[in-house]
């Protein structure tokens, strides 16, 4: 016999029920992917809060324990993997040349589990699709770029705000931009693979770029 629940919006006692008389959902992963159903069904901007809360079995204050907002739903676990970049860089011996390292760390921080990539498409789709969703990205992208930006200035010995370091962060957010533009376009390639090549290309062109613009001789 299950346990009795109580539904947080009404205080009644009892086993709260979702769509279809389905049990309430218990993790994070899945009021996701019930999310992404319902915006799939219904459209992201007409799927409100509530409607996920009441098709998971859940109440309001449940809803936001796991997301502060609906917009935040399509980002998963971002900040946790934000994190886990920052000491991947911070990890990598100082022998690995600076693009490789950023290069590797792009590649890790993107790599999905098989059973996700499913998931993972409907999540690149709202974010790079979905006008709604623009402004929260933004801020998204700017904490990405500041923990790129603060490796490559240490790296280098600059400051995290100086050109060099934001240039590589701003490009190399480009660089995965249209890899997952390509992915989304074409479900026969592969994501790493993409990453991979694309900065190879943005390495290659920055050591031109040096080359071609030689320090001054004193």
């Amino acid at each position: 016999m299950r346990n009795q629940r109580r539904d947080e919006a009404s205080g009644a006692p009892g086993a709260s029920r979702g769509r279809g008389g389905r049990n309430p959902v218990t993790t994070r992963a899945e009021l996701e992917h019930l999310a992404f159903d319902l915006f799939a069904e219904h459209g992201f901007d007409r799927t409100t809060v509530d409607d996920i809360a009441r098709a998971a079995g859940i109440g309001r204050r449940t809803f936001f324990r796991y997301f502060p907002s609906k917009n935040d739903i399509v980002w998963g676990g971002f900040d946790e993997e934000l994190t886990r970049l920052r000491a991947n860089l911070r990890a990598c011996p100082p022998t690995v040349p600076l693009m490789d390292a950023v290069r590797q760390a792009l590649i890790d921080f993107n790599r999905v589990d098989p059973a996700e990539i499913p998931w993972h498409r409907r999540r690149m789709q709202l974010i790079l699709r979905t006008p709604a969703l623009q402004a929260h990205s933004t801020l998204r992208y700017v904490a990405w770029r500041q923990v790129l930006a603060e490796f490559v200035g240490s790296r280098i010995g600059q400051p995290e705000q100086s050109l060099a370091p934001q240039a590589i962060a701003y490009a190399t957010l480009g660089v995965a931009i249209a890899a997952y533009e390509q992915w989304l376009r074409h479900e026969d390639l592969e994501l790493t693979e993409l990453l991979d090549a694309a900065m190879r290309e943005l390495a290659a062109g920055f050591a031109g770029a040096v080359e071609s613009h030689p320090t001054p001789r004193p």
